[in-house]
C-alpha cells in the first residue's frame, strides 16, 4: 500500500512536472510566432531561462529536418536534399542569433552560464550533421550530377558552397577518426568561449584611480569630467578620477597625459591582460593552437593556415605572406623614422630615459601638434555622434537612395541602442540597431552583426534583414554629447558599410546572403566607406560643430588631411605586427608546446619589430584569432584595404557619388553576397585587376 502511494505521488509530481514544463515551452517567446513590428525579436519579453529550452527544441526541430532528408525515398534532388538543408534549422537559427548577439553586449554571470552548457551541445548537433554519412552521399550525389540539373548561378553556388562546406566540416573524415574531430571541435568551442570572458573580465576589472587633479596634467576638460563621472559610478571612487581599459578611456589618456608613470601603469595593465590569475588564457592558447593543427591535419592540411585560406580569396598562405611583407617593409621603416623623431624631442626636453610603448602615442601627438598645428580637442567639437550619424546616413542617401526613420516603437535589447526603420525607393528594406557606448556587459570594440540575415522563403518572399551595429564610442557628459575623436568617425563609417553589406543584399538564400562571404572580402565595403567620412566634400556636409553648428572650417579639414598619413609608420606596423603574429600561430606544422612571451617574442624579433611597438594585438586578449573567427585571417584587414583603395579610385575618376559607379558597386558586390566568386564580383564592378599602389600610395608608404 505504501509503495502504490509512492508510486501515485511520484506520477503526479512527473505529470506536475510535465505540465510545468509544457507551460514553460507555450510561455516561450521563441517558441511562438513574433508579433513586434517588422518581427524583430520581443527582447522584453525574453528571459535567460527561455534559451535552453528553446536551444534544444531547435536542435530537435533541425534533427527532425535532417531526419527527414536522409530518409526521403525519392532520389536526390537539388530541391529534396539541397534546398531542404538550407531551410532546415529556422528555430535553431532564430535563437543563436539573439543569444550569442546579446552575448557581447548584454553579458552576465548567467549568460556565460548558459553559453557554457549549450556551446559543447551545439557543437555536437552541428558535427552530427557535417558527418551524417547519409545526408553527404545524398548531397554528393547531387553534386556529382550538378552540371546536368539546368540549375541558376545562385543555385549552383548554393550546391558548390554545401558540399565544399560539408568536407571542410569532416565528411569525408574515417570512421575511427571521427569521435576524435569531434572532440576537437567541442574543445575548441569551449575554449574560445572562455578565452572571450577572460578577456571582457580582465578589462573591467582593471581601473586606474587617480585623486590629485595635479597628475592629470594635458587631459582636456572633457576628458577629465569623463573620468569624474566614471568614478562616480561607485562609491568607493566618487569623486576621483576614474580611467579604464576601454579605448575611449585608455587612448586620449596615453595620448594626452603628461605624467609618464601613470601612463606607464595604465598601458602595462592593457599589454598584459589575461597573462596571469584567474583570467590566465596562455594555456589556452597552447590547446587552441594544437587542436587547430590537429583537425586540420585530419581533414588533409599541412597547417591550420592552409586549410583556412583554401576557402578564402588569398588561397595559399604564400600570396598572404607576400602581401604582409610588401607592406611590412615600408611600414616599419618608416616606423623607425618616427622613432627617430620623438627620441629626439625626448632629448630636446632635457630627459634621458628611452622611448618606450607608453610614451609613443604622447609624443607622436605633440609632434602632430607641432608639425601640422592639429589638436584632437580642436576636432571632436565638429564630430558629435549625432553629426555623423547623420554623416554616414547622407552618404548612404547619395549613393544607394536609403533614407533612415527612427522607430520607438521597435523592441530593443537596450535603452541605449537606437532603431530605425531603413527604406528604399519607398520600401522598408531593413532594420537597423545602434548601441553605441561602452558598458560593463559588452566587449570592447566596435562590429557589425544581425539578428536575423536576408533571404526569401520557399515561396519566394523577401525577409527583410535586421542589422546590429555595435561600437564602444566616447560617452556624453552631463554638459556635452558624445564628441568623437577622427578614429572613431571613421570606425562608424567603417562598420556601416558592413551594415550596408547587410541590409542592401538581395540574394535568395540565407547562406549565401550579405557579410556571408569571406573574411579577406567582407571587410572591402566596410573599409570603402572610411573613404568618404575623410573626404573634404562629404566632411563639410556632417563636420559641424556641436553648440554653433559651424560647418568645420577649410583650414582644420586642410590640417587633418596634410596629417593624414602623419603617423601611418605606426599604425601599418602595428596592424601588419598582428596579422604576422596571427600567422605565425597557424602556419604551424607540428605538435608545439606554446610557451608566452617567448613564441611572441620569437615572432615579432623575426620580423624586426622595434621594441617601441608593439602588435596591435597582443596574443592573451587576441580575439579576433581565439575566440572571433579571424584565426588567420587578421591579413583579411590588409587584403581589403588593397580592394577598397582600388576600387575608390573608381569613385575618385568618376566622381564621388557618380551614381552609375555606385550601382555598379552596389548591384556587383553590395547585394550579391557570395552568390559569385569574389574576385568574379570585384572585376566587374572594376574592369580589372586590383592594384597594390594605390594602398601603399594613400598610407603614405611608396
Amino acid at each position: 500500500m505504501t509503495k502504490k502511494i509512492l508510486t501515485l505521488s511520484c506520477a503526479a509530481l512527473l505529470l506536475g512536472a510535465a505540465c510545468s514544463n509544457k507551460d514553460k515551452m507555450k510561455d516561450n517567446p521563441f517558441l511562438t510566432e513574433w508579433n513586434t513590428p517588422y518581427q524583430v525579436p520581443p527582447f522584453d519579453k525574453i528571459k535567460t531561462d527561455h534559451y535552453i529550452p528553446a536551444f534544444e527544441e531547435g536542435m530537435k526541430q533541425q534533427m527532425a529536418e535532417i531526419d527527414a532528408i536522409v530518409n526521403n525515398t525519392e532520389a536526390p534532388t537539388f530541391a529534396n536534399t539541397i534546398e531542404a538543408l538550407e531551410y532546415s534549422g529556422a528555430l535553431l537559427d532564430k535563437v543563436s542569433a539573439v543569444f550569442f548577439n546579446l552575448s557581447e553586449c548584454e553579458n552576465n554571470d548567467e549568460m556565460e552560464k548558459i553559453a557554457t552548457e549549450i556551446t559543447p551541445k551545439l557543437s555536437k548537433h552541428g558535427d552530427d550533421i557535417s558527418l551524417n554519412a547519409k545526408l553527404f552521399e545524398r548531397i554528393k550525389t547531387v553534386y556529382d550530377q550538378k552540371d546536368s540539373l539546368g540549375l541558376n548561378g545562385e543555385q549552383m553556388r548554393l550546391l558548390e558552397e554545401t558540399y565544399k562546406g560539408f568536407v571542410r566540416g569532416g565528411a569525408n573524415v574515417p570512421t575511427e577518426l571521427q569521435t576524435r574531430f569531434r572532440e576537437i571541435n567541442e574543445q575548441l568551442s569551449l575554449l574560445s568561449l572562455r578565452f572571450g570572458n577572460n578577456v571582457l573580465k580582465a578589462t573591467n576589472e582593471y581601473q586606474l584611480v587617480v585623486d590629485d587633479k595635479a597628475k592629470l596634467a594635458g587631459l582636456s576638460d572633457d576628458q577629465m569630467a569623463a573620468a569624474l563621472e566614471a568614478g562616480a559610478a561607485s562609491p568607493e571612487t566618487k569623486g576621483k578620477y576614474v580611467f579604464t581599459l576601454h579605448n575611449p578611456s585608455l587612448l586620449p589618456f596615453l595620448t594626452n597625459c603628461e605624467n609618464r608613470e601613470l601612463r606607464k601603469d595604465i598601458w602595462y595593465a592593457y599589454a598584459n591582460r589575461c597573462t596571469k590569475g584567474e583570467t590566465d588564457n596562455t594555456a589556452i592558447i597552447d590547446s587552441i593552437v594544437n587542436l587547430r593543427l590537429e583537425r586540420a591535419s585530419i581533414l588533409g592540411f599541412e597547417s591550420h593556415a592552409a586549410y583556412v585560406l583554401d576557402d578564402c580569396m588569398a588561397k595559399t598562405p604564400e600570396a598572404v605572406n607576400e602581401l604582409l611583407m610588401n607592406v611590412w617593409k615600408p611600414a616599419i621603416a618608416k616606423a623607425q623614422k618616427e622613432a627617430d623623431e620623438y627620441k629626439k624631442m625626448i632629448v630636446a626636453e632635457g630627459e634621458t630615459f628611452a622611448l618606450e610603448p607608453w610614451d609613443w602615442r604622447y609624443y607622436s601627438e605633440k609632434l602632430r601638434k607641432e608639425k601640422y598645428n592639429l589638436n584632437e580637442d580642436e576636432t571632436r567639437p565638429y564630430f558629435s555622434l549625432a553629426n555623423v550619424v547623420e554623416g554616414v546616413f547622407n552618404v548612404s542617401n547619395k549613393l544607394y537612395g536609403l533614407s533612415f526613420k527612427e522607430n520607438k516603437e521597435i523592441p530593443t535589447y537596450n535603452k541605449e541602442a537606437v532603431v530605425y526603420e531603413v527604406s528604399r525607393e519607398g520600401e522598408v528594406i531593413a532594420i537597423l540597431y545602434m548601441d553605441f557606448h561602452p558598458r560593463a556587459s559588452k566587449r570592447s570594440g566596435a562590429w557589425m552583426t544581425e539578428f536575423r540575415g536576408q533571404h526569401e522563403t520557399q515561396d519566394g518572399q523577401n525577409v527583410i534583414p535586421v542589422i546590429s551595429l555595435v561600437c564602444n564610442f566616447t560617452n556624453p557628459t552631463a554638459d556635452k554629447p558624445s564628441l568623437l575623436s577622427f578614429d572613431e568617425a571613421e570606425t562608424l563609417f567603417h562598420e556601416f558599410g558592413h551594415g550596408l553589406h547587410g541590409m542592401l543584399s538581395k540574394c535568395h538564400y540565407k547562406s549565401l546572403a550579405g557579410t556571408s562571404v569571406s573574411r579577406d572580402f567582407v571587410e572591402l565595403p566596410s573599409q570603402i566607406m572610411e573613404n568618404w567620412c575623410r573626404h573634404p566634400e562629404v566632411m563639410k556636409t556632417y563636420a559641424k560643430h556641436y553648440e554653433t553648428g559651424e560647418v568645420i572650417p577649410d583650414e582644420l579639414i586642410a590640417k587633418i588631411e596634410n596629417a593624414g598619413t602623419y603617423g601611418q609608420g605606426f599604425v601599418n606596423a602595428e596592424l601588419i605586427a598582428a596579422s604576422l603574429l596571427d600567422f605565425q600561430y597557424h602556419i604551424i606544422k607540428t605538435p608545439t608546446a606554446i610557451k608566452l612571451p617567448d613564441f611572441e617574442d620569437q615572432a615579432m624579433n623575426g620580423i624586426g619589430l622595434i621594441p617601441e611597438i608593439i602588435s596591435r594585438y597582443k596574443s592573451t586578449y587576441f580575439q579576433h584569432i581565439f575566440s572571433g573567427g579571424y584565426s588567420c585571417g587578421y591579413y583579411s584587414y590588409t587584403w581589403a584595404a588593397v580592394l577598397d583603395n582600388d576600387a575608390f579610385e573608381a569613385f575618385k575618376e568618376n566622381g564621388l557619388f557618380d551614381q552609375a559607379t555606385a550601382d555598379a558597386f552596389r548591384t556587383n558586390v553590395l547585394e550579391r553576397g557570395n552568390t559569385e566568386d569574389p574576385m568574379v564580383l570585384y572585376k566587374r564592378f572594376r574592369g580589372q585587376d586590383p592594384s597594390i599602389t594605390p594602398l601603399l600610395k594613400n598610407r603614405g608608404l611608396l
